[in-house]
C-alpha cells in the first residue's frame, strides 16, 4: 500500500465514520447553526462532498451540477459516488505518472494533479475535523467516543 493508497483509504473511511453517525440525527439537528465550518453538519458535508466532485470534474475538464437532495442518505450515496470517481481518477493519474501534469483549475490558474489531489483530501480532513466537532456539541453525552485520524484507522486496516 503506497502513500496514495493510505490517504484516499483513510479519506473515505473517516468521512464515512462521520456520515454514519449522522443517520440518526433529525432535521433541526442537521441545519443548527454553529460557529464553525459552514455553519451546519448538513451544509458542512454538502460541501465536503461537492468540492470532492467538484474538484474531480474540474481535473477532467468537466463541470459539476450543484444536487439538491441533502438528506443523511443522500449525503451518504453522494460521498460514495464522488469518492469512487475520485479515487479512481487519482490512480489512473499516478499510474500514468502524470502527478506533476497541470490541468486548468477553476481560479483560471495552473495546476498540478498531485497539488489537486492533496488539496482534495487535506480538504476533506479539515472540514471532517469541524463535522466532528459539530457531531459533539450536537450529540452531548450521546456521542460515543469517536477518532478519525490517520493512526486509528491504520490500527482498525490491520485488525488491532
Amino acid at each position: 500500500m503506497d502513500v496514495l493508497d493510505r490517504l484516499l483509504d483513510h479519506d473515505r473511511w473517516a468521512t464515512d465514520q462521520l456520515l454514519d453517525l449522522s443517520r440518526g440525527l433529525t432535521d433541526a439537528q442537521l441545519d443548527e447553526p454553529f460557529d464553525i465550518g459552514h455553519r451546519t453538519l448538513r451544509a458542512t458535508f454538502a460541501h465536503l462532498i461537492f468540492n470532492v466532485a467538484a474538484w474531480t470534474a474540474g481535473m477532467n475538464g468537466q463541470a459539476t451540477a450543484a444536487v439538491d437532495d441533502s438528506s443523511v442518505a443522500a449525503l451518504i450515496e453522494r460521498h460514495a459516488d464522488a469518492f469512487d470517481t475520485f479515487a479512481a481518477f487519482a490512480h489512473q493519474i499516478r499510474d500514468a505518472g502524470r502527478l506533476d501534469d497541470t490541468f486548468d483549475d477553476s481560479f483560471g490558474g495552473q495546476m498540478t494533479f498531485g497539488g489537486a489531489i492533496l488539496h482534495v483530501i487535506l480538504h476533506d480532513e479539515d472540514h471532517r475535523t469541524e463535522a466532528l466537532h459539530i457531531l459533539q456539541r450536537l450529540r452531548g453525552p450521546d456521542m460515543p467516543e469517536i477518532e478519525v485520524d490517520h493512526g486509528l484507522w491504520d490500527f482498525k486496516r490491520r485488525g488491532l
